[in-house]
């Protein structure tokens, strides 16, 4: 089969690719299609209202399966947590709510509000997701509608954030004043989320009992492209001229970036649009990708990852009908029987490239211009101190998988709301589940970094490279699809393997490192250069060969790699890695140039490394209570041993 990648095209035999396998292409019927009972709930619904506007008034704990499912449009997915379940009693059903932000944009209202009622209302956390939004979990249905209407009126939305249509728009979270092309990237990003945010209003019919609610205006421009321009809707009339009666056939992903950030992991995307700018660095349009996506099932060889390709380059005037042309052909001609094959990325497989551009560009009434050339790409956190470029600072902070709570001597939440609510600063939520803290006055850094040191929040520098550059998806034990965990157990993997690199002489060796419970890879797992991917309880399919700049899809190597065998498995690939690997060449770079046969041939003779002073530990070590109980928080909190913590903090200490 053949692949195209951001590069080039190569090709790939079934047998090096044996569990994500690309279909033989077949036409797609276009007239009197077969269509999921979901399209039936949505037709039904009467733009999104019900059944979720009658069963939030009754007396239970939960949603039916049509509520739940018109739920998602409205930003909630209704789930339990499954350690909680007693046999032969009712599920303990909570709500996620996740917020619509574009570019991951909080104010400082919205944050404080989201604090509280996460505190009032959800769990105690607060989660970074890797589409740069903010999430809630443990929300009772009771508190649903008062939960939302916080929300709501602290100038946040949910609308949009799940659901089949457009999801969070993302982009650069540097909030740089200074680079033209960032900022634009920004303005576009809010513009595209605000073309295509559901215009039903039931959103406020339902959860703020019609009241108009205060946003923010949005661009002429939009406004008169939503309904007007070259591309025609269809349904101009309609309450929805974009998506009228059945929105899309399934969750559509789009992002705006610069050129050489990849910080958005632009390859993933439906839709990815480059700023392109000219040498008095003025707008002059976009390049264009399209037909990115990660989500896939296990033995389902018809369904697999795709990276987006060039498609062309647009003019800015014309971006709008462009994203309204690409978003009509998926409307259109998507699958809407088998959800399994309902992404655009399908679509454009199944069709092959020209002819999908041959219909968006039918669509749009004229010819794409060819794709321009660019720099390489480089993914960017943007944690540590930055300059803004108005006299101004910003300042990334990490969150270790993108929860915001208070446990034990890391207290991130606590933090977080203190400067917030002190200095009234807007944050931005990064593509890699952490935050920046924007608009910092230059004497107020030194206390914003006390406050940061106080409650336990690593500086930048001092941040494990492999936990820096990981992520991990939440699973267990509220994700409904998780079969394994991820966000829960990636602390633990993370240390067993920085130790196993230290033990192969592979001390500051870094690369990236992305954990899933599940396959449908919301944690992109399958451009790492180390992917995990949920398999069954405690296991993982092992996917190698991406690269650091995440412009790479990645590829199964290990079907079933237990927990337990961690240090089995991976030490012969990193000695082998070791051994031969080219002078500055990354581990994803690596796996894919060296090939995977030849990598399972080094491993079947490898005789695994002693590590110096390994065996059983017979030395005693005395301790006060007081480091002791800090040692055991430790140990809890990274998910290992408390020998283990001990030897972790001492290794580190000496060296």
């Amino acid at each position: 089969m053949i692949l195209n990648s951001p590069r080039t095209q190569y090709s790939i035999s079934p047998t090096d690719f044996p569990m994500v396998q690309t279909p033989v292409q077949t036409p797609v019927q276009l007239t009197e299609k077969k269509v999921s009972k979901l399209e039936g709930i949505k037709e039904r619904s009467q733009f999104l209202r019900e059944p979720v506007a009658t069963e939030l008034k009754e007396d239970t704990t939960h949603f039916t399966e049509a509520g739940v499912q018109i739920l998602k449009f409205h930003g909630s997915y209704q789930q339990y947590n499954r350690d909680d379940v007693v046999r032969g009693q009712e599920k303990p059903y909570s709500m996620m709510l996740r917020l619509r932000n574009p570019g991951g944009y909080i104010p400082p209202e919205l944050y404080l509000t989201l604090d509280d009622i996460s505190n009032k209302y959800g769990n105690g956390t607060i989660r970074a997701t890797t589409r740069q939004a903010f999430q809630l979990h443990g929300i009772l249905k009771k508190n649903l509608k008062a939960t939302l209407a916080d929300i709501i009126n602290s100038m946040g939305s949910t609308l949009g954030a799940c659901g089949d249509l457009s999801r969070n728009v993302m982009a650069p979270p540097a909030p740089y004043k200074n680079k033209p092309e960032y900022v634009i990237a920004r303005k576009y990003a809010t513009n595209i989320a605000d073309l295509l945010t559901p215009q039903t209003p039931a959103y406020y019919e339902v959860w703020l009992d019609g009241e108009k609610a205060i946003t923010t205006e949005e661009d002429p421009s939009v406004v008169a492209a939503r309904k007007g321009g070259r591309v025609s809707t269809d349904f101009e009339t309609s309450i929805e001229p974009i998506y009228n009666t059945y929105y899309l056939p399934r969750k559509f992903k789009c992002a705006v970036t610069v050129p050489g950030d990849n910080s958005v992991d632009a390859y993933t995307q439906d839709i990815t649009f480059v700023v392109i700018t000219d040498d008095n660095n003025e707008l002059q349009g976009f390049n264009v990708m399209a037909g990115g996506g990660m989500g896939r099932t296990h033995n389902k060889s018809e369904t697999f990852a795709r990276v987006a390709d060039h498609i062309g380059y647009v003019d800015k005037d014309d971006v709008y009908d462009l994203a309204k042309a690409i978003v009509f052909t998926q409307r259109d001609y998507g699958e809407r029987y088998n959800r399994r094959l309902a992404r655009m990325k399908y679509l454009v497989h199944e069709w092959g490239l020209p002819k999908f551009i041959a219909e968006v560009e039918k669509r749009f009434g004229k010819k794409l211009e060819p794709y321009k050339a660019l720099p390489a790409w480089k993914f960017e956190d943007y944690l540590g101190w930055h300059e803004q470029g108005d006299g101004k600072l910003f300042v990334g902070v990490h969150v270790r998988n993108g929860r915001v709570h208070n446990q034990g001597k890391l207290r991130n939440k606590a933090a977080l709301k203190e400067i917030v609510e002190t200095f009234k600063i807007s944050m931005r939520v990064t593509p890699n589940q952490s935050v920046i803290l924007c608009d910092i006055n230059p004497e107020d850094k030194a206390a914003i970094q006390a406050i940061l040191d106080r409650d336990g929040i690593t500086p930048d520098s001092k941040v494990d490279s492999l936990e820096r550059y990981a992520m991990a998806c939440p699973a267990l034990p509220t994700c409904g699809l998780a079969v394994t965990e991820s966000e829960r157990i990636i602390p633990s993997m993370l240390l067993r393997i920085r130790k196993l690199l230290n033990k192969l002489g592979l001390k500051n060796e870094t690369f990236v490192t992305r954990m899933t419970g599940c396959p449908n890879g919301c944690a992109r797992p399958y451009m790492a250069e180390l992917g995990f991917v949920g398999q069954a309880p405690k296991s993982y399919q092992l996917w190698l060969g991406g690269c650091p700049n995440q412009t790479r899809l990645a590829r199964p190597y290990m079907e079933k790699l237990h927990e337990d065998n961690l240090e089995k498995a991976l030490e012969p690939l990193f000695a082998c890695f070791k051994q031969n690997r080219n002078e500055g060449e990354s581990f994803g770079d690596f796996c894919d140039r060296y090939t995977f046969e030849t990598l399972r041939t080094f491993s079947e003779t490898y005789e695994p490394v002693k590590a110096v002073g390994s065996g059983r530990r017979r030395n005693r070590v005395g301790m006060t209570d007081d480091l002791f109980t800090k040692l055991k928080a430790k140990a809890a909190a990274d998910g290992v041993s408390m020998a283990d913590a001990l030897e972790s903090v001492i290794g580190d200490r000496l060296g």
